[in-house]
């Protein structure tokens, strides 16, 4: 029982921590923030993770768990790439959309903090389940014919660069229309990128 009450308040700092990291940035958001949001201790805090950046690592593994789990899901479906493309587009737009903040820090955290996740979270490390899904995605496309036999690294800039610039322009207020409206133009524009 104190080990689950010990997890259920370890995930309840990474979300809180989630929130703040990106609205606030890395640097701009300190334990003590982060800490008198939960009503909990500096000290306390440290008794769950000995380091904001240990902190850091933390949260974009859960994200990239989170974010996995869902695309295993798809990947798990009979359902023919170009449908699963479609799938893929309308969760990563849904989470966009109801839980902005595992967006934001992929994008303002991780890619932009890259010193922060040097020791622990070298390379694709902590973003592992998330992109072994997505590489079992294009093998399969791949293995079925649908999908072009090509580097995954141009495959899952092109897939994720297209996802991510898109819900970039979404919270800049660009876009004229929501992201849901997008769905399907950018699910075929996707399939037609790396179509066999």
């Amino acid at each position: 029982m104190a080990i689950f009450k010990k997890e259920e308040k370890k995930i309840g700092i990474i979300e809180t921590s989630l929130k703040l990291f990106s609205k606030k940035g890395f640097y701009n958001t300190t334990i003590p923030d982060i800490a008198k949001t939960l009503n909990m201790s500096v000290g306390n805090m440290y008794n769950y993770f000995s380091s904001k950046e240990e902190l850091a690592m933390a949260i974009m593994r859960y994200t990239s768990d989170i974010l996995g789990e869902k695309i295993r899901k798809i990947n798990n479906m009979k359902i023919t790439t170009k449908e699963k493309i479609r799938k893929i587009v309308a969760m990563y737009f849904e989470i966009a959309n109801k839980r902005p903040e595992m967006i934001e820090y992929f994008l303002r955290v991780y890619l932009s903090n890259r010193d922060i996740f040097k020791n622990g979270c070298e390379g694709m490390i902590c973003v592992s389940a998330f992109v072994t899904e997505i590489m079992i995605f294009f093998e399969e496309g791949v293995r079925c014919g649908e999908l072009r036999d090509q580097d995954f690294f141009s495959a899952f800039g092109l897939f994720m660069g297209y996802l991510g610039g898109m819900v970039f322009l979404n919270g800049e207020g660009v876009l004229e229309k929501s992201l849901n409206d997008y769905i399907d133009d950018i699910s075929e524009n996707i399939y037609f990128a790396l179509k066999a």
